[in-house]
C-alpha cells in the first residue's frame, strides 16, 4: 500500500516551487512545524532532461538536495518528502526514477503536469500534458514501471479552458498513487480565484471508478483551517499548501498569533545563516529578498529595515543590518 493511502485525513502537503521548497526552506518549515500539521513536503520541481545530461545535470541536481539536517526532521515528524520531476521524454523520466530510487532516499515521484508557465508549456511539458493525454498516460505509465516508489501527479483543470472531467478522465485511468489539482486552468497561471468545485469533479469521477487514491486540491489555501474547511467542504483527502508560506512561515503549526518582533527577526536571521551554510555562495543570495518582505514587517522600523535589506549582498550585510536594530 501507498504511503499516501496510510496518512490520516485530510493531508496536509507542501507544495512544490521553483526557488522556493528547497533544502533550506523546507527545514525552517518543518523546525516549527506541528508534527500534526503537514504530512508531506516536494522539492522543488526539476527537468529530466537536465538530470540525464551532464552539463545541465550541475545545474539543477541541486533541487533534489537534502541535508542531513532536514532529513532528521522528516523521521522525527513523521513527515514523507516527495521528488517532483517534469519533461516530456518517457525514457528520461524512467532513467531519473531509477537513479532517485536507487541512490536518494525519497518516499515518492510527483509527475508536474501543471506547471504554467509559458516556455514550458509551448515544449509539451507540466501543463502542456493537458493538451497531449496520451503522452501524459504513457509518462504515467513508464513512472510506475520504473520503480516501487509510489508516482503521483499534479496537475489542473484544463489549458485553454475549464476540461477538468476530460483530463482527470484521461489521468485516473492509470491509477496514480495520488492527485493533487490547482483549481485554475495553464492560461490563468495564477490569476482569479482557485475553482475547488471543479476540483471536487475529480473525486465523483474517483468514486465512480471505484478507485482508491487521495485526491488533493491546491490553490488559495492561506492557513491551516482554511485547508482543513475546504476538504470538508469539497469532499476532498487533503490540501496542497503553496503561496500561503508567504504570508506566514508558521502556517504549519495548530496555533496561530501574530509573530512579535523578536520572533521574526530571529527567523529572518536563521534562515539567511541557513541559507549561507547550506549553499555557500553557489546560489544567488538574491533569493533570500523575498523571504526579507515576510519577516521585516508588522513592527516599529520595519518598513525601513526592508528597505535596507533589499540591498543587501551577503550574510554579513544583513548581521551589520540587524546588528543595528537589536
Amino acid at each position: 500500500m501507498s504511503f499516501w493511502n496510510s496518512i490520516d485525513r485530510p493531508i496536509i502537503a507542501l507544495a512544490p516551487m521553483e526557488d522556493v521548497t528547497d533544502t533550506v526552506l523546507r527545514e525552517l518549515l518543518l523546525d516549527v512545524a506541528d508534527p500534526s500539521a503537514i504530512h508531506v513536503v516536494m522539492t522543488e520541481f526539476v527537468s529530466t532532461d537536465g538530470l540525464v545530461h551532464p552539463k545541465a545535470r550541475k545545474r539543477v541536481i541541486h533541487r533534489l538536495r537534502v541535508t542531513d539536517e532536514e532529513r532528521k526532521l522528516l523521521e522525527e515528524k513523521n513527515v514523507k518528502i516527495v521528488a517532483q520531476i517534469w519533461g516530456n521524454t518517457p525514457e528520461h523520466y524512467q532513467t531519473v526514477i531509477k537513479e532517485i530510487a536507487d541512490e536518494m532516499e525519497f518516499d515518492g515521484i510527483d509527475i508536474n503536469m501543471g506547471c504554467p508557465v509559458p516556455k514550458v508549456v509551448r515544449r509539451g511539458s507540466c501543463s502542456g500534458m493537458i493538451g497531449n493525454p496520451a503522452l501524459a498516460k504513457e509518462i504515467i505509465q513508464a513512472c510506475k514501471e520504473a520503480s516501487d516508489l509510489p508516482v503521483s501527479v499534479k496537475t489542473r483543470i484544463g489549458l485553454k479552458t475549464v476540461q477538468t472531467e476530460e483530463w482527470i478522465s484521461h489521468v485516473l485511468e492509470t491509477e496514480p498513487a495520488a492527485l493533487t489539482i490547482h483549481g485554475r486552468t495553464q492560461k490563468q497561471m495564477s490569476d482569479g480565484l482557485a475553482d475547488w468545485s471543479e476540483i471536487a469533479k475529480a473525486v465523483t469521477l474517483r468514486d465512480e471508478r471505484g478507485l482508491n487514491l487521495p485526491i488533493l486540491g491546491n490553490g488559495d489555501v492561506q492557513s491551516l483551517e482554511e485547508a482543513r474547511n475546504k476538504c470538508k467542504r469539497f469532499s476532498l483527502d487533503g490540501a496542497m499548501i503553496g503561496r500561503g508560506i508567504f504570508n506566514n512561515p508558521w502556517l504549519f503549526m495548530e496555533e496561530q498569533r501574530e509573530r512579535t518582533k523578536e520572533e521574526k527577526l530571529e527567523m529572518l536571521w536563521k534562515h539567511t545563516e541557513l541559507f549561507d551554510r547550506v549553499w555557500q555562495g553557489s546560489k544567488n543570495f538574491h533569493i533570500l529578498r523575498r523571504y526579507y518582505s515576510i519577516y521585516s514587517k508588522g513592527f516599529n522600523g520595519a518598513a525601513e529595515l526592508r528597505a535596507n535589506l533589499m540591498r543587501t549582498e551577503s550574510i554579513d550585510d544583513v548581521k551589520t543590518l540587524l546588528n543595528r536594530i537589536t
